[in-house]
Formats: structure tokens, sequence, C-alpha cells
């Protein structure tokens, strides 16, 4: 992991990489940062907003609310709002001033969106010279908005709404049909005891939408439908209604876009379950509307139309009724969650390794609440957790995780510090053919001598961790339990003396969460005390029968490996031992109580 300190004057809105460069944009500055070399300091910029003047009396005091790459190099889009209005423009980031200056095919934008004040964390997308952003809460101005040649916006409600994505669809074949989802969570009317608190629910609207014509519907979207989402699993009676989060993982095809969203429910447990825009699209073209009559439901259009101000009375009025779909979208091919777990994330992001052959095991990275993040990936069955990674020294609150697909460097940030982590290093696999297989991660493969970056000629099973492969590729017979990586023999232990009637323990590496770990005394087995990192085996009193060889071994899926051995005597030596304060603490913890860091 590379690291950089975040202490300045405000903390990132999004995170930048394009190439080796990496930008944070926050509030008013933006710092350039090279990992390639953590000990060259930050660059800072602050942000001047061109045609703003503190001299004529002009308040500049603009604060960066969103930031949208516009596909050229080192451009980007940026909004931001002095708490009475707002200003967007286009800034380079190559530039040694950050000067944001207002463009000619933005200047639409920019009209319509003055007086519109956007708040913080508030979703985005960027299209054809048109910016659709999202606004939460309780105001009557709730919804997706669309600033542009034509602004847009929702129609008046009581609902209370919270937005956390936005998903462009485009449909090459057909540039009409281009919609926007969005995904919120809606706040439950119904506050019965047996009631969820929040609703999640699916939004859509066309992109070429330009609302209803003069008193009419007149800057109110007439394409915008909603449907709830389902996320459950009906056998063990779970069920998961706070949307938290969103990821996406765009395909050739429209209609095999996935978006993959993080739950929550009341217990603070967390569930991921998949949707394809297709599934979305059939309910919004095929579903009937709630509580519409037969006539409403046969004047209203499914699909986007070329001028959405020259619909019938008929249609206009149907909208009026209700927006809300009759049945539900549920995940892809009506499946369960993909993962429920007891944590509780935060974020989610979801990546495509480039290998075709692993199309269908995507990686989703999962933040919790402690800073640490989930690498995990789907198999046939369910849903897989790779590995943990730590990215800061410290208990943090992570604010954003941000993907740089070529490279495969996550880059993790909190209000202090900004990490970046090779989420395609395979060295943590250990070295043999099994350990490399038994990890199934997409990301990572078997060469023949080491773990590495996974390429068509590379062993690996993701879907099942089969390290049987190996003998037939690499290995011969004779190493397939992992015996011939740790010894038993007995010059090869550690001897240990004891002092008689002494406390001691014995320390076993966890080097994988899946397996089970147990020690061999003499040859029988005995239970260990599991920590996060250490299978721990206390020695209460040392005496004459505690004596001998301890092995502490490691199973999973049939392949056994050797971690740690020792020969423990009588003799003259020191008690309590220890090789970290870490250990120490779990011992402590472990003589109160067994307790297990991983579930």
């Amino acid at each position: 992991m590379k690291r950089f300190p975040l202490s300045g004057h405000d903390t990132p809105v999004r995170i930048l990489v394009e190439g080796d460069a990496v930008t944070a944009v926050g509030r008013t500055h933006l710092k350039s940062f090279n990992f390639q070399d953590p000990n060259k300091a930050p660059v800072e910029k602050k942000v001047s907003w061109i045609g703003c003047s503190p001299a004529t009396g002009t308040d500049c005091n603009y604060k960066i609310s969103v930031v949208e790459e516009t596909g050229k190099t080192n451009e980007v889009f940026v909004c931001g709002t002095n708490g009475r209005q707002t200003l967007c423009c286009n800034m380079m980031l190559s530039q040694e001033s950050a000067q944001c200056i207002p463009s000619e095919n933005m200047k639409n934008i920019n009209k319509g969106i003055t007086e519109f004040i956007i708040k913080e964390g508030e979703p985005s997308v960027l299209g054809d010279e048109a910016l659709f952003i999202t606004h939460s809460g309780s105001q009557a101005s709730v919804g997706i908005h669309k600033f542009g040649k034509n602004k847009v916006g929702p129609a008046t409600h009581d609902k209370e709404q919270y937005y956390v994505g936005l998903v462009r669809s485009e449909r090459k074949d057909d540039e009409l049909q281009n919609r926007v989802y969005a995904f919120y969570k809606e706040k439950n009317k119904d506050t019965s005891l047996d009631c969820e608190m929040w609703l999640p629910y699916v939004t859509q609207v066309c992109m070429k939408d330009n609302g209803g014509p003069k008193n009419n519907l007149q800057f109110i979207w007439t394409s915008q439908m909603n449907a709830r989402l389902y996320c459950g699993d009906p056998e063990n009676r779970q069920y998961f209604s706070e949307l938290i989060d969103v990821a996406t993982i765009h395909a050739d095809r429209w209609q095999d876009t996935r978006v993959y969203a993080l739950f929550r429910n009341e217990w603070g447990m967390s569930a991921v379950c998949v949707y394809t825009i297709e599934e979305i699209d059939v309910v919004f073209t095929h579903s009937s509307f709630k509580g519409s009559s037969s006539v409403n439901q046969n004047s209203r259009p499914r699909m986007c139309v070329a001028d959405s101000t020259k619909m019938s009375i008929e249609a206009l009025n149907s909208i009026k009724t209700t927006s809300e779909m009759e049945h539900w979208v549920r995940p892809v091919g009506n499946s369960g969650p993909l993962l429920i777990h007891r944590h509780s994330y935060t974020h989610i992001l979801a990546d495509s390794p480039q290998q075709k052959r692993n199309n269908h095991h995507p990686v989703l990275f999962l933040s919790l609440k402690n800073g640490g993040v989930h690498k995990v990936t789907q198999n046939k069955s369910q849903a897989f957790v790779i590995a943990e990674n730590q990215p800061f020294n410290h208990r943090a609150h992570i604010l954003s995780i941000t993907l740089n697909h070529p490279s495969r460097k996550l880059y993790v940030s909190s209000a202090r510090e900004l990490v970046q982590l090779d989420v395609a290093d395979c060295t943590h696999y250990g070295d043999t053919c099994q350990e490399c297989i038994l990890a199934r991660d997409p990301y990572c493969g078997w060469n023949g001598e080491h773990c590495v970056l996974a390429t068509q000629s590379t062993l690996q099973d993701v879907d099942n961790g089969s390290y049987a492969k190996c003998i037939s590729s690499f290995l011969p017979t004779t190493l397939l339990h992992g015996k011939g990586s740790g010894s038993s023999a007995d010059s090869t232990m550690d001897r240990i003396k004891v002092p008689s009637k002494s406390k001691y323990f014995l320390q076993c590496p966890v080097t994988s969460h899946h397996a089970q770990y147990f020690w061999l005394h003499n040859e029988k087995p005995v239970s260990c005390s599991m920590t996060d990192q250490q299978c721990l085996l206390l020695i209460d009193s040392m005496g004459p029968e505690q004596g001998g060889s301890y092995i502490c071994e490691s199973e999973e899926m049939g392949y056994r490996k050797v971690l740690a051995q020792y020969r423990l005597e009588m003799g003259s030596g020191s008690g309590i031992r220890s090789s970290s304060p870490l250990v120490l603490v779990c011992l402590v913890v472990t003589l109160i109580k067994s307790v297990s860091c991983w579930s």
C-alpha cells in the first residue's frame, strides 16, 4: 500500500485517476498525487472561477459539488454552489492553475442550473450537452433534474427520497431510447410496527424527454416510471429494504449491463442483489401501472418519444395519475441475494476482470465501518470473500472507494488519508499451486512457478477452487495434500523450554479464513482459540503431560498444510511469550472467553 495524508482545506468530492496521475478534487482545491514517488509532496491548486470577481461584489465562495469526466484527456466538468446559486464549467487538470472556464457546449446547462442548489453527495450523470442530477430529501423538488437545452424535473410530491446512484443506459441501435436509471430509498409512510422504514426503488427517465406542452406537465418528466426493488431470501425469511449504494458493470449489449445493489436490514446485516437493465426494462415495458384503469394503461407510451411536448391529452392525464408499476423488479434470474453478511457495509464497487473467461466472475469491493475493505467474487452458486484489506493503520470512516480498471489499483479515502492498494497483487496467496487455486481470485493464476496476474495461459478455478488441477498441470502427486510445505520431522521443530507450572501459549498464523485450523499434541487433536490472525493454543500450567510435539495444520477443501510446529520441554525459560502487542491483547481476551473475529 502507498498512502498520502489529506490534511488541508477539504476532503475529496471525487478521486480521478488517469494513468499515473491521481487527482483529489476537493470542495475548493485540487490535489495531485504521485504514487510512483510517495516521497514527493502533493501539488495543491485553488480553484479559480472565471467570470466571478470579489471586486465587483460577486460572491466567489463556490464549493464544488459535481465532478464529471467529459471524455477528453485531463478535462472534467464541475459545478459549484455558494449556497444561493450554482455555476458549472470545464476544468483542465493538467494546467498549472485550476481555472474553471465556462464552455460553449455547456452554456445551456449554466442557464438552467443557476438557481438550483446542488446538495453534497448527490449522484449525477453527464449526457450529450445535458446534466442529470438528483435532489434528495423531503422538499417538493426531490427527484431527478435535467439541465441543458431543456430543463426538466420531477412533479411536486410529498415523498421523502434519498438517491444513491444514477446509471446511464445507451442503446446504440436507437439513441432515442437512451435512458437514465436512478436508484433510491423512500421513507415508508406506513408507520406500523411490522412495516419497513425504507422502501427501495428504481426509476427511469428518457434522456430526450423535454417535458409536456405548455400548461400541461411543462418542464415535468413525461417518461418517468418507478418500480419497487426486491432483495431477500424467502426460505430463511430474510428481507433487505434499505438501499445503501449501487455499482454498475456495463456490457456491450445494454440489456446485459448489471447493477449490484447494496442493501441493509433493521438488524444491521448487509446483502447484495444483482439486477440487469433488461429485467428492469421488462417491468417498465410490460407491467401495469399501480391503481390505474385499463384506459390509462393503454394510453400511456412505454417507449421514449421523439417530442414529448406533442403527447396526447390522454397520455398526459395518465402520467399525472401514477408512475409506479404494479410489478417489482427482482434480482437476475429471480434469484436470492448474491451475498448476505453480518457486516454492515457502507460502499460497493464492481469490476470485471479483462480475461474473457472471467466475465461471469465479477469482483466486488465492499467497505466496512471500521475502515476495512472486503474483496468478493461471484462464482456459480454464491459469493466468496477472497480477502480483507485494512488500508488504514487506525479505525477510519471510508468516504469513497475508486478503482482504476487498467492498473487494478484501488484508491480508498478517509478524511485524513488517501491510500492506494494493488488489488491484483497475487503474492499474498503463498508459494504453491494449491494455495493459488484455493484463493479463487479472478485476478490471479498459477504460471508453474508463482501465483501471478492471470492470463489466458495461467491456471485457476474461480468456481470450485479445485487444486486437483495442479496435479496434471504442474505438480507430482506426492505434493497433493501439501505436506511438502512443512515437515513434521522432529529435527525441524522449534524446541522451547517452559518452567514448571508456567502459563504459555503457542501461535499459529491464520492464512485463510475459509480453512479449518487445529493443533496436534503428540499426534492427538487439540482445539485452539481463534482470533482474526492467530489460532492460539494455551498451556494453562506446564507439566510433564504438556511436553512433546505440537503441530498446527490448516485444512481447506482437503488440502492440508503445516503452519507451525514446536517441541515443548520442562526446564528454565520465560513464562508467557509474545511476538507482538496484538498477540498479548488476544491472549488476555482469550483467557477471559473464546472469541472469533471473523465469521
